[in-house]
């Protein structure tokens, strides 16, 4: 039987305050990411023991499409929406923000023209983006970066074989994520999260 856990938060649930409300972060975790840990146990436990025994889901990701078609699409959306909080958590932190530097700061001028214009593409195309999903700078196969959207808990990892594409840093822009204090202002939220970026932790993905 599949067993993936509910990882750890790595701060306190008001630590993102005011830009991130303890409340919301709170519900986010124990019930939101709760549900996909488990979803993603259910999906894989419906299945074989050669998928029941994996426990790294950035390489069940990977291989989606090996996953038997029955099971598919709950292993896309659960183990998706399992690796892309835990990467949420930890791409904020108390005192985050302003602007990156080194390799990540290089590669994002050279993509985008200037972190200004990047910072603006990456607002306006999550704010804009239709229902649930998720707003992505990633890692390409040429070493640069882009940007991209998901939708609903679809991961990144699930178009790496044929893009190679790696996630770097991402806006969870589901309802649930800023619902509570922001209401259906998505950009107040947007412009908000970019007060609690942890650029160190990008970096460190980025190399």
């Amino acid at each position: 039987m599949a067993n993936f856990t509910l990882p750890p938060m790595p701060y306190p649930y008001d630590a993102l305050e005011p830009h991130i409300d303890a409340r919301t972060m709170e519900i986010h975790h124990t019930k939101h990411h709760q549900a996909y840990t488990d979803g993603l146990n259910k999906a894989l436990g419906n299945l074989g023991p050669e998928w029941q025994n994996k426990s790294d889901v950035v390489e069940i990701l990977k291989s989606i499409d090996s996953v038997p078609e029955n099971a598919r699409g709950a292993v896309n959306f659960h183990g998706g929406g399992y690796n892309n909080h835990t990467l949420f958590w930890n791409s904020m932190k108390k005192g985050g923000g302003g602007e990156p530097s080194g390799e990540i700061a290089d590669a994002i001028k050279k993509a985008f023209g200037s972190f200004s214009d990047f910072k603006t593409k990456f607002s306006q195309d999550s704010t804009t983006l239709q229902g649930s999903g998720w707003g992505w700078l990633v890692k390409n196969a040429s070493g640069g970066v882009q940007f991209t959207t998901m939708p609903n808990q679809s991961s990144v990892w699930t178009r790496f074989n044929k893009e190679k594409l790696a996630p770097l840093l991402g806006l969870d822009v589901w309802e649930h994520a800023y619902y509570l204090k922001y209401q259906n202002k998505r950009a107040d939220y947007v412009a908000a999260w970019w007060n609690v970026v942890n650029w160190d932790e990008v970096g460190k993905r980025f190399k």
